[in-house]
């Protein structure tokens, strides 16, 4: 005992207490998924308060020199000791009522076991402990100055407190800045608590999918909902005309609440004087009884067999555990993540980067935090995926006949300092809300590519070029260009379903889904395109021109995205299409490579910059932030009409792939990337307007990168929320200087497929994403965040986003 609080002693000089604001890793190893209920426990660096595993934390003796760590060890509890039965999991599961993971009539989510917990103090290199009845019995000195830091260490938050996010509910709703001070009107209007309720609108009659306006209580039908309920948009018409902002929902009216819409915010809110405002027109609120389905009621309805499709519900699925077989928890609303990096990690390319080389990673970490390196974080979430160590059943939670073994569920991996790191200065990504899986695709890949360092970039694996052909109708000379992209968008033409003779005469609310054929969306992604009002350098005039895109190159792996989001509306609600797709497993698309320029073909002349253009309109719109040839496109374009002529038209075509000359291929990186059929955001424009703000070039880029190339208001938000002494964090900064993009990777065009993601929900902002992946040995594999299965039906006809590989043997 002596000895120890002689070396004690020695070492107080590197322990210390961490102050408020201070991050202290106590719940999970900073390189490793180690916690403290896994073998062997946590052990907290009493200096910089990181987590170690106890396979890293001899090395971090080695590296540093630090001998004092809190060694923490959670063992659970069973049933017979005191651990609380969850009587509720043993109960049978109900059909879930809301769009929502880990809330009251929502998804299941694994419930909190109970743990007892042993801490000691640990000294290294000859690991000797110190229990808390020894550190009492030490000199004063000694007692005060450990006993503060390791107190403080177990009161503080944790980091991982710091990155859990509430739990995700697809029908989250914020209080509308309207209904504190809502204007209603003294009209003498009453509405009866119980109806009838028709609507006002002449000639219009509607008893269904009625709002009564709380600013002068009008009932008028609102627009049709899910295809279940006919309406007339009456009520949105009202907005318009008047600018009376909230309408509640009849007949959804009850003592807990309404369906409340804002048309000026477009989206559904609370208004937390819904009693008041509903009394001032005679509706009594706890008098109301519900006659009517809430808008998250129809959505279920219509998704609820699009939900059970697609984890495949009602098949009593075989779990799998293993190597490449770890379930992966859902943080509340990380499904999209859990689902992409699954998928990255089959690929070769990232196996190859992130775990196969994850100890130069370990070796490279900075000592300071290793949770702020990219490199580091996505090779110690690959090693988690592919070691199988987390890969085993979870526990029973709820004791005897609840066998957690028997679901898939497993203990699993919780990416949640991967989550923050990656989301770190992301407008999007860093939120607590839900995201698009492909735009989170684009931005790992990006990020990837931007912290390669010396060793390959994996996102090389993905990366394409595309060439587009645009031919001038009256002189037949063509000219071309290339662009490199990261993924197929495939658009879906509705009106080649195969059963539209079904759809037409299905009643409404019918559970009957559109079938387009997969050859009809290539057909539509291949055709050409019509250029109305093109300016042909040849003709000297605007004329109509033929575009068409084909592959360049083709990619090792391939995504293609399914257009299954598009917009409706005057107000442009976001929709989501319910369609079925017979996507193939095998795919060849060697007749859709670009030829290039065909012999004897007579190409359109360069522009010439002795070209007349009104100088003084070109310098006002280069002002603006425009490039110099797009602004003489413009004025060409608008035959000289002047400034506002010429910026309609620039805003009008500012995603217009040709707008301005083609970015270097160093700029085409998978985040900023033009989509096939959509063309490029045009980031040059939107580097000059932010450089025009007095804010360097490196600034702009980075900004324009870690906000996904959206704007310029998102991108200066960016920059102006970064540490002034720290502008380019971690996360963002390069670890080599930009470089030329290498040549692409070519091959044959034929793919089989290997996986996809599908998306459960009415909107990419809400839902939920479980992925399906293709394993050598064991099949098809269903991963739905902690569960893994062997997935008897995959669904392929619904995914999201498609991931093939390129097939090099004959067929």
């Amino acid at each position: 005992m002596a000895a120890t609080s002689e070396v004690l002693m020695a070492e107080l000089s590197t322990i210390r207490e961490p102050r408020y604001g201070v991050r202290v890793h106590k719940d999970e190893c900073v390189l490793s998924f180690s916690s403290p209920e896994t073998a062997g426990g946590l052990y907290v660096c009493m200096r910089s308060f990181l987590g170690l595993g106890v396979a890293h934390v001899e090395c971090h003796h080695a590296r540093t020199g630090q001998r004092a760590y809190l060694h923490i060890l959670r063992t659970r509890k069973k049933e017979e000791d005191g651990g609380e039965r969850d009587h509720q999991s043993m109960k049978k599961k109900s059909p879930p009522t809301r769009l929502a993971i880990g809330v009251e009539g929502g998804f299941d989510v694994e419930a909190e076991p109970q743990y007892e917990q042993r801490v000691t103090l640990v000294l290294f290199p000859d690991r000797q402990e110190v229990t808390s009845e020894e550190l009492r019995a030490m000199p004063e000195e000694v007692r005060e100055a450990v006993g503060r830091s390791w107190n403080a260490i177990l009161s503080a938050d944790s980091a991982s407190h710091g990155l859990r996010v509430a739990q995700w509910d697809g029908e989250e709703r914020r209080a509308s800045r309207h209904a504190t001070g809502l204007r209603q009107l003294d009209n003498g209007v009453k509405v009866g608590v119980a109806g009838p309720w028709r609507c006002e609108e002449e000639g219009c009659g509607l008893t269904q999918n009625l709002w009564m306006n709380l600013t002068d209580g009008k009932v008028l039908c609102g627009r049709s909902q899910y295809g279940v309920l006919e309406g007339n948009d009456h009520a949105v018409q009202h907005f318009h005309q008047t600018g009376f902002p909230l309408a509640v929902k009849l007949g959804t009216v009850t003592p807990e609440g309404a369906d409340i819409h804002s048309y000026e915010e477009k989206d559904m809110v609370l208004d937390p004087r819904l009693r008041e405002h509903l009394a001032h027109f005679g509706l009594d609120m706890d008098a109301s009884e519900k006659t009517e389905r809430t808008i998250t009621d129809l959505e279920l309805a219509v998704n609820q067999r699009e939900w059970d499709s697609i984890q495949e519900a009602g098949s009593a699925l075989r779990p799998l555990s293993g190597p490449g077989l770890t379930g992966m928890r859902n943080l509340g609303n990380s499904c999209y993540l859990n689902a992409v990096m699954q998928v990255l990690f089959t690929v070769p390319d990232f196996r190859s980067k992130y775990v196969t080389d994850a100890e130069r990673f370990l070796d490279e970490a900075p000592l300071a935090d290793p949770t702020q390196d990219f490199n580091m974080q996505t090779a110690k979430l690959g090693r988690g995926l592919l070691s199988g160590d987390f890969s085993r059943a979870a526990p029973p939670c709820g004791g005897p006949g609840d066998k957690n073994d028997a679901s898939g569920e497993q203990v699993g991996i919780a990416p949640r300092m991967f989550k923050a790191l990656v989301g770190r200065g992301h407008a999007e990504f860093s939120t607590n809300r839900q995201q698009d899986a492909q735009e989170f695709l684009m931005h790992v890949l990006d990020l990837a590519e931007r912290h390669r360092g010396a060793g390959p970039d994996p996102a090389e694996a993905f990366r394409f070029l595309v060439e587009e052909r645009i031919e001038c109708g009256s002189s037949r000379r063509a000219k071309y260009a290339r662009r490199a992209d990261y993924s197929l968008q495939l658009p879906v033409p509705m009106d080649r379903a195969t059963n539209l003779a079904e759809l037409r005469e299905a009643p409404e609310g019918s559970a009957v889904r559109a079938r387009v054929p997969f050859s009809a969306c290539m057909a539509a992604l291949s055709e050409p395109e019509t250029l109305a009002d093109f300016w042909s350098s040849a003709a000297r005039a605007k004329t109509t021109a033929t575009k068409t895109t084909r592959f360049a190159s083709f990619p090792d792996h391939l995504v293609i995205a399914v257009k299954k989001f598009t917009f409706s509306g005057a107000d442009l609600t976001p929709r989501k299409l319910d369609v079925s797709i017979d996507v193939p497993d095998s795919l060849d698309l060697s007749a859709l490579r670009g030829t290039g320029r065909r012999p004897g073909e007579e190409l359109l002349p360069e522009e010439e910059e002795e070209e007349e253009v009104d100088e003084e309109v070109l310098s006002t719109l280069c002002e603006l932030g425009f490039s110099r040839e797009a602004c003489r496109k413009a004025v060409r374009q608008t035959d000289g009409r002047g400034v506002d002529a010429a910026v309609n038209w620039l805003m009008d075509h500012s995603e217009d792939p040709d707008l301005s000359s083609p970015p270097p291929l160093a700029l085409a990186t998978p985040t900023g990337a033009g989509h096939w059929g959509e063309g490029g955001v045009s980031e040059e424009r939107f580097v000059s307007q932010i450089m025009e703000m007095n804010f360097s070039r490196e600034q702009a880029v980075r900004a324009l990168r870690a906000t996904g190339n959206a704007d310029v208001e998102r991108a200066l938000d960016w920059i102006l929320n970064q540490d002034p002494e720290d502008p380019f964090p971690s996360t963002t900064e390069p670890t080599a200087p930009p470089s030329q993009a290498p040549p692409p990777r070519d091959g044959p065009g034929r793919y089989e497929l290997f996986a996809f993601i599908s998306h459960m929900g009415s909107s990419t902002l809400c839902g939920h994403y479980v992925c399906h992946i293709k394993k050598d040995d064991s099949g098809w594999v269903i991963f739905n965040d902690q569960k893994v299965c062997a997935s008897e039906n995959p669904p392929k006809d619904l995914g999201y986003l498609y991931f093939y590989r390129r097939v090099t043997s004959d067929p």
